[in-house]
C-alpha cells in the first residue's frame, strides 16, 4: 500500500496500453546533463530487444505485466527521479463517483465506489481530466473520503460545470474516471439543530437553526425545512412544511434543503422527544 500510495502522489507516472507496438518513453526528470544508469524497482537493467536507452531517457516497447512498476535513473548513488510504468485498464470501470458538499463555501468531499484497489486520488478541473502536470492531486490517507477545493463564488449564479477526475491503481493498472456536475447539484446540508418548542394557542411553534456547517449570511443562504411528527393519540406519523405543528404530538424530526435550488434533502435530525 505504501509504494502504491508513493506512486499516486508523484507526478512521473506513464500509462501504457498492453502490448501496443508503439514504443513508450520514459524521461529522466533532472537537471544533470551526463551519462545516467537506469534500474527498474532499485535493480540494475537487463537491457534486452524491448528495453533500451536513448540518452537519458528509456524507452519500452510491447509493454506487458512484469514490465510494469518503478524505473529510476541514477547518476552514481545519487538517485535522479523516478518514473511508474503502469498499464490502462482493460476493463471499463461503472463504479459511481459519489460527491457532497455540505454548503456553498469551498470544500466538498468524494468517494469512489471502487474495489480491489491499492491506491487513489482525485483530481479538479480539465488539467487533471488531460493529464497535465499542472493537476493538483489529492490523495487521502483512509482512501475513503477525499476533500477537494474549488473556486467558485458562493454568491454568483453556476455558469460552469466542475470537472472531477479519479485514478486509482488496480494490480499495477491504472483505472480512469471523469464526471461533470454543478455544485448545486452536490449540495445537500448537514441536519439541523431544533431549538425550541413555544406554545402558540393549542399549536406549537418550533424554532430551527441551521447547521453550523451551512453558508452564511442565512438571509441570504435560506434553507426550507419539513417536518415530521407523531401523534400522540394514534401513534400517526404527519409530515408538514410549517413550523407550527399540534401540541397533541409526543415526538418531532426535521430535515432541511436550500429553497433556492431545491437541493438534496438533508439527513433527518433523530426523533425529539416533544415538551413545553
Amino acid at each position: 500500500m505504501t509504494m502504491m500510495m508513493t506512486m499516486l502522489s508523484v507526478c512521473n507516472i506513464v500509462v501504457a496500453e498492453k502490448n501496443y507496438s508503439k514504443p513508450v518513453t520514459l524521461t529522466c526528470r533532472t537537471d544533470f546533463n551526463g551519462s545516467v544508469v537506469w534500474k527498474f524497482q532499485n535493480e540494475d537493467i537487463e537491457f534486452k530487444q524491448n528495453i533500451d536507452p536513448d540518452g537519458q531517457n528509456l524507452v519500452v516497447t510491447k509493454v506487458d505485466t512484469p514490465m510494469l512498476g518503478e524505473y529510476s535513473c541514477w547518476n552514481g548513488t545519487n538517485k535522479l527521479s523516478s518514473t511508474y510504468l503502469l498499464l490502462e485498464y482493460e476493463r471499463d470501470s461503472d463504479s459511481p463517483i459519489s460527491c457532497r458538499a455540505k454548503s456553498y463555501d469551498c470544500n466538498f468531499s468524494c468517494s469512489w465506489n471502487l474495489t480491489g484497489y491499492t491506491a487513489m486520488r482525485f483530481g479538479l478541473g480539465n488539467e487533471c481530466s488531460d493529464g497535465e502536470k499542472s493537476c493538483n492531486w489529492v490523495t487521502s490517507s483512509d482512501q475513503l473520503q477525499f476533500e477537494l477545493s474549488h473556486s467558485l463564488s458562493p454568491y454568483a449564479e453556476e455558469s460552469t460545470m466542475l470537472e472531477l477526475t479519479a485514478e486509482a491503481i488496480i494490480n499495477l493498472s491504472i483505472v480512469r474516471r471523469t464526471t461533470k456536475f454543478y455544485l448545486r447539484d452536490i449540495v445537500q446540508p448537514d441536519s439541523p439543530r431544533i431549538v425550541r418548542f413555544q406554545k402558540v394557542g393549542q399549536n406549537l411553534n418550533v424554532t430551527i437553526e441551521p447547521p453550523s456547517t451551512w453558508s452564511t449570511p442565512h438571509s441570504f443562504f435560506r434553507l426550507e425545512h419539513e417536518f415530521q411528527y407523531m401523534l400522540k393519540d394514534d401513534g400517526k406519523v404527519v409530515n408538514s412544511s410549517s413550523a407550527l405543528i399540534p401540541r397533541r404530538i409526543s415526538q418531532l424530526r426535521v430535515r432541511s434543503r436550500d429553497s433556492l435550488v431545491l437541493s438534496n434533502w438533508s439527513q433527518w435530525t433523530p426523533w425529539t422527544n416533544v415538551t413545553y
